[in-house]
């Protein structure tokens, strides 16, 4: 686990594929329940993230991901509508978003106001269409961020139907114009949006088997680990 401690009443951890019950291509914390896993395996793992930051599994929110920029208010126990971000002010409600090469990113509202949080899931068509500042919007006021694990540049390789529009977009997020650096890209999508403080873990999912499910690198099957965040 990973976990970020801003200022505020908040728990948010970026889980790994450690320190879970599922085996095989699953080992051992896969959070998704729609990649094949036995089910009753999944609900043990997410049992054991809510418990990481003090929550009851039977209030955890999460949507099905469909790399939108679509932003919900969520609502305890909500499952399965469409979306790639959530959002709460209420206390002790987990919010959950899931990764597999993909960045989960983490936003807390700042100091002094009330306190909200939002997970976002961010590929490169979120990126590019707006799902970072949908969620920052969301939230409103000042807002803070965490990047966490996803693909690096050290393993993007994209073609030109995505190089294309990040080059127009943020030039710098290309590694030898033909890498997509996905981190700086949300980074620079953040700091757009108004945020000043950004968190970034820097940590490859491909390059790290062993603590990172990957897309990229294994195909399916495989799992997904992701961030849950409360306001406490």
């Amino acid at each position: 686990m990973i976990r970020w401690s801003p200022p505020g009443p908040y728990e948010i951890v970026f889980s790994t594929r450690r320190g879970g019950v599922s085996d095989g291509p699953y080992a051992s914390l896969n959070l998704g329940r729609l990649t094949g896993d036995d089910v009753e395996r999944v609900d043990e793992n997410r049992r054991r993230l809510c418990a990481e930051v003090g929550v009851d599994v039977l209030r955890l929110a999460l949507n099905r991901q469909i790399h939108s920029t679509h932003v919900h208010r969520a609502e305890a126990g909500a499952r399965g509508r469409p979306g790639d971000g959530l959002w709460t002010d209420e206390p002790d409600l987990p919010i959950l978003a899931m990764s597999a090469d993909c960045l989960p990113i983490a936003l807390v509202r700042g100091d002094g106001e009330t306190p909200a949080a939002a997970v976002l899931h961010a590929g490169w068509r979120g990126l590019l269409d707006g799902i970072v500042a949908e969620g920052v919007g969301a939230l409103g006021g000042s807002v803070r961020a965490a990047i966490g694990p996803g693909i690096g540049p050290c393993c993007y390789a994209v073609g030109p139907e995505v190089a294309g529009p990040f080059a127009d977009r943020w030039g710098c997020v290309l590694i030898h114009g033909a890498n997509l650096d996905l981190w700086s890209a949300a980074e620079l999508a953040l700091r757009a949006s108004g945020v000043e403080e950004v968190h970034r873990v820097d940590l490859c999912t491909h390059c790290n088997p062993d603590d990172f499910f990957s897309h990229r690198r294994t195909g399916k099957p495989r799992g997904v680990q992701g961030v849950i965040a409360r306001v406490a």
